[in-house]
């Protein structure tokens, strides 16, 4: 392997309902676990995401609502996952965006909570955007010189995406051959939840970057609006975002209590 493993790393793939990670569901999920010996398993399955798919989203990854009418429930299999997750890495084709964020609302409806603050995330495609702007069948033709078949299937697809990422550290030699460095260069330094709803501000203190406060310091927003923490813990955002959210508002209320 051109990659140096401390320990296990899982490459994912999601095919879902939509792009919504509130609203909408898991149809298949495909895990590639790479240990540091180099030797592989592999977990794939269909849910049941008991919402009707749109022909739009059928013709994407070409799963249909008779296909997963009889598959279990994403709840029925989420310790499963967990378990075959274990303290694993994670990496996949724009998965701090989608996959990864998508797993995480999953697992926990099901109460099974993946804390990715332990964990180191590798974005594929921000290392593909960053040094070759493309997409995911470009990417494959490019580094590894074939086609992809089967695209928009989560196997082919987490396949493909892990074997360009070995082509990648393979060819870029400026690129780290650890999980941690490869972690640092595709993750976005400045925010702090990965659907980028708090970041951090040039002075590097933690900013809203959505609504009436965006760019306002969040500790100084609880303290004017208390009432502003409750409104978003009850709307549409990620659990990833509400636990980032409610970390910041205990260290203000932390930092009360000492000063008082």
């Amino acid at each position: 392997m051109n990659i140096q493993l401390k320990r296990s790393l899982i490459v994912l793939d999601i095919e879902s309902t939509g792009v919504n990670f509130i609203k909408d569901r898991i149809v298949e999920l495909f895990l590639l676990k790479i240990k540091p010996d180099g030797s592989r398993e592999e977990y794939l399955q269909r849910f049941n995401p008991q919402l009707v798919m749109s022909a739009e989203v059928i013709a994407v990854h070409g799963i249909t609502n008779e296909m997963v009418a009889n598959e279990p429930l994403f709840a029925d299999k989420a310790k499963e996952i967990m378990a075959f997750i274990g303290d694993a890495d994670l990496a996949g084709f724009n998965s701090d965006k989608f996959d990864i964020p998508m797993l995480m609302e999953e697992l926990g409806r099901a109460g099974v909570d993946l804390d990715i603050e332990k964990r180191k995330t590798i974005d594929v495609q921000r290392i593909f955007h960053k040094l070759e702007p493309r997409n995911l069948s470009a990417a494959y033709m490019f580094y590894c010189k074939k086609e992809l078949d089967g695209a928009h299937s989560a196997a082919a697809d987490t396949r493909a995406t892990w074997e360009i990422l070995e082509a990648q550290i393979e060819k870029y030699q400026e690129l780290s051959k650890t999980v941690a460095g490869l972690s640092a260069f595709t993750s976005n330094g400045e925010t702090l939840d990965l659907s980028g709803r708090v970041v951090l501000n040039g002075s590097k203190v933690p900013v809203f970057n959505f609504g009436k406060y965006k760019g306002q310091e969040v500790k100084t927003v609880f303290m004017k609006e208390p009432s502003y923490y409750d409104w978003i813990m009850n709307s549409d955002f990620s659990m990833q975002t509400k636990k980032v959210i409610t970390r910041l508002r205990l260290e203000m209320m932390n930092d009360n209590s000492a000063v008082n």
